[in-house]
C-alpha cells in the first residue's frame, strides 16, 4: 500500500516540504488515514478549501483536539484562513464550550501568530458596547432564527431567566455581532462546535435549522459533516447527520 498521488499532493499543499514522523513509526496507518482524509474525503464534494478548514478548526475545538488543531492552523493558513478568522473561531467557541475547554486553543493561535511574525493583538473586531450589546444581540437572533426570538431574552422561569438574557447579550450580542466572520460562517462553526462535542442534540437540531434558514442548506451541512468526519469519527458524524434530518422534518 502506498499514499495516493492525490493525497500526497494535498498533503504538500497543507504542509509544504514537511514529512510526518508517523511515516516512519506508523507507515501503514498513515497510508490508510492520508488516502482517506486527504484523497477520498476531500474529493467527495465541492466545498471550497477556505470553508473546509474553518469547519475543521471549529470541529477540532469542539472535540478538544488541541494537538491536531495546532497542526491544522498551519494548513488552514496555507488555504487562506486568516489570523483574524482563527481568533474569531476561538472567541466564539467560548460561548459554546466554555473558557475551561477553549483556553489552550486561544494560546495555540497566539503561538501560531508569534511563530509567523504576526503582530499581536490583532485589529479589534467588536461592533458593540455595553449600552447596545443587548439590542444588537436581539437583532442577531432575529436575523438568524426569526421574529419569534425577539423577546427570547425575557423568556424562561424567573429563577433562570437571566441565562436566556445572557444568551442574547453575551453569546449573540458580544460574539455574533463581531466582524471577521459573517452570520453564515458563525452558524456553521456553531454547528461544528456542537456536533464535535456531542451531547448537545437539542441545540444541534436548533442550529441546524438556523443554518438552513440563513442559506447553509442540507447539502452544505452534509458536506461539512463529511469533511470533518476524519477528525471526530463516525458516531458523532452520524449523530450530526441525524440532527440535520430532524431539523428538516
Amino acid at each position: 500500500m502506498v499514499i495516493s498521488e492525490n493525497a500526497q499532493k494535498y498533503h504538500e499543499r497543507m504542509f509544504p516540504g514537511y514529512e510526518s514522523k508517523l511515516l516512519k513509526t506508523d507507515p501503514e496507518f498513515i497510508v490508510l488515514f492520508d488516502n482517506f482524509a486527504f484523497d477520498e474525503v476531500v474529493n467527495q464534494c465541492d466545498l471550497d478549501e477556505h470553508t473546509r478548514f474553518i469547519a475543521i478548526l471549529a470541529t477540532l475545538i469542539g472535540c478538544q483536539g488541541i494537538d491536531e488543531f495546532k497542526v491544522m492552523l498551519n494548513a488552514s493558513y496555507n488555504f487562506g484562513v486568516t489570523p483574524i478568522e482563527m481568533k474569531e473561531i476561538v472567541y466564539q467557541a467560548v460561548a459554546y464550550l466554555g473558557m475551561g475547554r477553549v483556553f489552550p486553543f486561544l494560546h495555540a493561535v497566539n503561538d501560531f501568530c508569534i511563530d509567523h511574525h504576526i503582530a499581536l493583538p490583532l485589529t479589534g473586531q467588536s461592533t458593540t458596547n455595553p449600552i447596545n450589546r443587548l439590542e444588537k444581540g436581539i437583532q442577531a437572533q432575529v436575523d438568524i432564527f426569526g421574529e419569534n426570538m425577539k423577546n427570547f431574552y425575557q423568556s424562561g422561569d424567573k429563577d433562570s431567566q437571566h441565562i436566556n438574557y445572557w444568551l442574547t447579550d453575551n453569546c449573540f450580542g458580544d460574539y455574533y455581532t463581531r466582524n471577521g466572520l459573517d452570520y453564515n460562517q458563525r452558524e456553521m462553526i456553531t454547528f461544528c462546535f456542537l456536533a464535535a462535542q456531542g451531547g448537545c442534540e437539542a441545540q444541534l437540531i436548533s442550529h441546524a435549522s438556523a443554518n438552513i434558514r440563513i442559506g447553509n442548506d442540507k447539502d452544505f451541512l452534509i458536506q461539512v459533516i463529511s469533511q470533518c468526519l476524519p477528525f471526530i469519527g463516525y458516531p458523532r458524524s452520524l449523530n450530526a447527520l441525524h440532527c440535520v434530518k430532524e431539523a428538516i422534518e
